[in-house]
């Protein structure tokens, strides 16, 4: 789970967590200088509500790697396009929706895939939270890497 930093430090000055990873700033009271936690272990488990990922066209592009599901192109101009037409009843869903570059899109139209003659590259499905966690990594945020999965601790 990602919290502000904010929480973070309410919840260290409680003695709730631990910080395992700081940055290189601090944060400066009158009375006091921490680190900028990073990373936090929970010291006692704690149950959390599983946060949903949001559909919207940035994670479909995130998700699709800023890709057009149908011809491969790699573009800052896509579109996104219902694999099943919203006029024929396709629904606003994870495993309806692609990236596609605009000359795909116009290619497609309102048809189905298979009448227009055209080809997913991959079929799409919703992210898994850690999927989507890892690809919104940032530089400054190498850190985070190992307790993501993305290397060797």
């Amino acid at each position: 789970m990602i919290i502000g930093a904010k929480r973070a430090i309410l919840l260290i000055l409680t003695e709730k967590v631990d910080a395992i990873e700081n940055y290189t700033e601090f944060i400066h009271s009158m009375y006091m200088k921490i680190p900028l936690p990073s990373v936090i272990r929970l010291k006692e488990y704690a149950r959390f509500t599983k946060k949903e990922i949001v559909l919207s066209r940035k994670n479909i592009l995130k998700r699709d790697n800023h890709t057009c599901q149908y011809c491969g192109a790699h573009s800052t101009r896509l579109t996104i396009d219902h694999i099943i037409p919203k006029q024929k009843g396709g629904p606003d869903s994870w495993e309806n929706l692609v990236a596609a570059c605009v000359k795909c899109n116009t290619k497609k139209g309102h048809k189905l895939v298979s009448d227009a003659k055209m080809k997913l590259l991959m079929m799409p499905r919703k992210p898994l939270v850690i999927v989507h966690l890892q690809k919104n990594v940032k530089q400054y945020q190498k850190m985070w890497r190992p307790y993501l999965f993305m290397e060797k601790h």
